[in-house]
């Protein structure tokens, strides 16, 4: 593992990417618990690899939800509801990550949520480049219905009661102290723990990237052998 400036993570990530081969769109995974710098990351790395050249494409987990009233069927703090319950995967494959994929048209759409309004989108139809890059941010983005849609995976970690403090900061103008709080220890928390016990996200990542200094981050390059790779759960058993 190796500490460095900000600027030369970034510039090591830009490599990684441009390392992959592929005879088909790059597809990037910036996975991590919530509040850990995910998105950050991703803009900072989409601007690095513009400036080299590479169209990219700039996507996120957020514009996939359910809508609203098919998230909470377990309640609000539900940490099984924020694993099994929140995401479209179905349709962040069909839409999104299978026509970049091997067999894929390149025909995506990058959206099929408006978080602001709780409305389901339709947006235009595009056609990605074949030397395009997609940089993809959200949380347990190494789970069974999407690991093998990634070229590139990276994990961003950070501890946990750390994220707390930080979507404290983040969430101020919008929710209490104590209803982030709540949130991040009954929901976020517990379901990243379900997550990191059943899936082993790490075991997958080929970049492991340590945020809990975000000027000073530590990168952990991985090189994978052959690695079992965990069913759907089928019971949640998060503390």
């Amino acid at each position: 593992m190796e500490r460095g400036s900000r600027d030369e993570m970034l510039g090591r990530l830009a490599a990684a990417v441009w390392s992959v081969t592929a005879a088909h769109p790059t597809r990037v995974a910036i996975d991590g618990p919530p509040a850990a710098g995910k998105t950050t990351l991703a803009d900072e790395l989409a601007v690095v690899l513009r400036a080299q050249g590479r169209d990219v494409i700039r996507a996120t987990i957020d514009d996939f939800l359910f809508p609203r009233a098919q998230r909470y069927p377990r309640g609000e703090y539900s940490a099984e509801g924020c694993y099994f319950d929140t995401h479209d995967h179905d349709a962040l494959n069909r839409v999104l990550l299978d026509p970049l994929g091997p067999d894929g048209d390149r025909r995506i759409q990058l959206a099929v949520y408006d978080h602001t309004s709780d409305s389901v989108l339709s947006p235009a139809v595009i056609t990605a480049p074949l030397d395009a890059v997609l940089v993809f941010d959200g949380v347990f983005l190494m789970r069974p219905e999407l690991i093998d849609r990634w070229d590139l995976r990276i994990f961003v970690s950070t501890a946990l009661d750390a994220t707390v403090d930080r979507a404290v900061i983040r969430e101020s103008r919008v929710s209490s102290q104590a209803e982030v709080e709540r949130r991040w220890r009954e929901r976020y928390i517990p379901s990243q723990k379900f997550y990191f016990t059943t899936v082993r996200p790490t075991d997958h990542a080929d970049i492991i990237l340590h945020n809990d200094e975000p000027q000073q981050p530590a990168l952990a390059d991985r090189t994978h052998g052959t690695t079992e790779r965990p069913t759907h759960p089928g019971a949640f058993h998060a503390t």
